[in-house]
């Protein structure tokens, strides 16, 4: 009698509210069970109307610092003569396909962001079903894949847009040596010198342009490669030119050296005028006296790629290493291709000094 009771009760319940069904705790009006469609098997069918929404094939392109629109649009086949109230979600896809980041949602005209976007976000909304994304001020982390979703309370669509900054690639190891980093410390040293950890779609476009480096290093996805333009022997044989991988390997145990990614700076970089050279205090000091900074290993890259720095002079950097910008090769600068030359680390000696100044 108790279980019959139980499954009476429950009849009741699913009878409630007028008669319509219950999904997901939403009560769907404009459906047709049933026995409207005659079907017998309880589909829910949404009157014949699709919803569609729209966003670019091809990945958007631009600068950190930047203000980007992401595109998306959504319409119904076919078209309602009455509008739905819709809720629009944007969030950010993860390299490693775990949990998507929420980067904002709206009803109407409120809406709220989230994280690191909060404040930096925003829909535009100038015609009738469009939900664009408006991104401020874009961040080095701010580049991969986007989700654009509309939600009627019908049904549930997508769209994706990828985002790319144009950027440098460059390979880095700390002033102790050689595969001294796991992937957290990688990360890490990425960010302390104003980059980020290259993805291997990066590496595969720096590859492309002429990127030759033997040593392994850490990518976002976990994963240890090297990109190779000319083969040869120390560096994985003779094959083919490509991107020689060792596969993913334990982000905790395994040390490598780390692909980093940088783009385009807001301030300028500059070797300082100096009438002697500097001990790696002294530089410090001396940036600082002219209004600015020592420079970092990032933005001594990006300013050699964007704005074609290019000095023969050795100076300091922040992380402790010498180095220069050639982006015009001459004789007793080096080799015959563009680049950022290393002088490593020395432990003493006197050198100049690349400083870096918000413009």
């Amino acid at each position: 009698m108790l279980l019959l009771s139980l499954v009476v009760m429950l009849l009741q319940l699913g009878r409630g509210c007028c008669g319509l069904p219950f999904y997901n705790g939403f009560y769907y009006d404009h459906v047709m069970n049933d026995k409207g469609n005659g079907n017998g098997n309880g589909e829910v069918h949404f009157n014949g109307v699709k919803l569609v929404v729209e966003t670019p094939e091809d990945a958007i392109f631009t600068y950190r610092g930047a203000n980007i629109t992401l595109p998306c649009r959504y319409h119904y086949e076919p078209k309602l003569e009455t509008p739905r109230k819709i809720r629009i979600k944007w969030s950010k896809l993860r390299e490693d396909n775990t949990k998507e980041r929420d980067v904002l949602v709206a009803i109407g005209l409120k809406h709220r962001s989230f994280g690191e976007f909060r404040g930096r976000v925003h829909l535009r909304q100038r015609g009738e079903q469009e939900a664009s994304l408006v991104i401020s001020d874009l961040r080095l982390q701010d580049y991969g894949k986007y989700r654009c979703e509309v939600i009627d309370g019908l049904e549930d669509e997508s769209g994706i847009v990828e985002l790319e900054l144009r950027g440098v690639v460059f390979p880095y190891q700390p002033h102790h040596g050689r595969y001294r980093l796991n992937f957290h410390e990688a990360k890490k040293a990425c960010e302390e010198q104003d980059a980020v950890i290259a993805s291997f779609e990066q590496l595969f476009k720096s590859w492309e342009e002429g990127l030759d480096w033997c040593n392994a290093g850490w990518l976002l996805d976990g994963t240890v490669q090297y990109p190779i333009s000319q083969p040869r022997e120390p560096c994985g044989g003779k094959l083919a030119p490509g991107i020689r991988s060792y596969g993913e390997r334990h982000k905790n145990l395994h040390y490598f050296d780390v692909f980093c990614f940088s783009s385009a700076l807001k301030g300028r970089v500059y070797y300082l005028a100096h009438p002697e050279k500097l001990t790696l205090e002294e530089a410090k000091q001396a940036c600082q006296d002219d209004g600015a900074v020592i420079a970092k290993v990032g933005q001594l890259y990006a300013a050699w790629k964007f704005f074609s720095l290019d000095r023969c002079d050795a100076g300091w950097l922040a992380d402790g290493s010498i180095r220069y910008p050639i982006a015009f090769p001459r004789p007793n600068c080096g080799p015959p291709e563009p680049g950022v030359r290393s002088f490593g680390f020395p432990d003493k000696g006197k050198f100049g000094v690349y400083c870096y100044k918000l413009n």
